[in-house]
């Protein structure tokens, strides 16, 4: 009985703010305007939040060059509540594939229930393709179901906010960087030091990343002033290196 319930209330919460999310949409037809939507987007039970974690001055920056940008294939690795997969869906073309990639359980806000998966695929427009892998983007597995989503189509964006020990985010950069085309783009969170989290150690990598890259930071302060800052890196028209050198 109480396993009927509660899908019952999931049921009636997912129709709800699915019916919340495109209402909200049909008053902000403008990609620029659509920016507000999951920051201000609120439903209930398992579908109260898609806030993304970021700086909302940093993303908007981000987003704004992903706009510019106007991708056709966007990866992500890290999804979490959803609210960055929303605005990728945005920025893209109306015919754009995406492909999230998040890991069940993760430690760093992964895990997104079951239950969520229609709301996230009504993220998009009418013409474009998501497909969600609930997976540990680290496996050679992950990868070759990456591969397999992606149809052989090079990756115009990537965003990487999963794993964000040292070695977890750069084997995912390592990994899944092979796969943007040259001159595309692969965006970072949490790239500046973070004294109170030792866990968040992307800072490490994104340092030896500006030494061998075009890169752009957007660092601003957040409300407990704080710099957490989003990186943004420009594969070069070589391609991706295929002898880099990372610590």
């Amino acid at each position: 009985m109480r396993n009927l319930l509660w899908n019952l209330c999931a049921n009636k919460h997912q129709a709800s703010a699915i019916r919340k999310l495109k209402r909200m949409e049909y008053h902000l037809p403008s990609p620029e305007a659509r920016f507000a939507v999951p920051f201000t987007y609120q439903g209930d039970g398992h579908f109260r939040s898609i806030r993304p974690r970021q700086t909302p001055s940093e993303i908007h920056a981000l987003y704004a060059a992903i706009r510019e940008l106007r991708p056709a294939t966007v990866l992500e690795i890290g999804t979490a509540k959803g609210g960055t997969l929303y605005l990728w869906a945005q920025a893209a073309t109306p015919d754009a594939l995406i492909v999230s990639v998040d890991l069940p359980g993760g430690q760093f806000g992964g895990g997104y229930l079951p239950c969520r998966v229609p709301l996230y695929q009504a993220f998009t427009q009418e013409g474009q393709t998501l497909k969600l892998l609930r997976e540990d983007s680290h496996t050679p597995e992950t990868l070759a179901k990456t591969k397999d989503a992606l149809a052989d189509r090079p990756v115009d964006f990537l965003f990487i906010d999963g794993d964000h020990l040292y070695p977890g985010v750069k084997q995912d950069f390592l990994q899944y960087g092979p796969l943007v085309r040259p001159g595309g783009k692969i965006g970072f969170h949490d790239i500046m030091p973070a004294p109170h989290d030792p866990d968040i150690q992307v800072d490490r990598l994104w340092k030896q990343l500006t030494q061998q890259f075009d890169t752009t930071a957007f660092v601003e302060h957040d409300r407990t002033n704080r710099q957490i800052g989003i990186g943004l890196l420009t594969v070069p028209e070589s391609g991706f290196p295929a002898d880099l050198q990372l610590d």
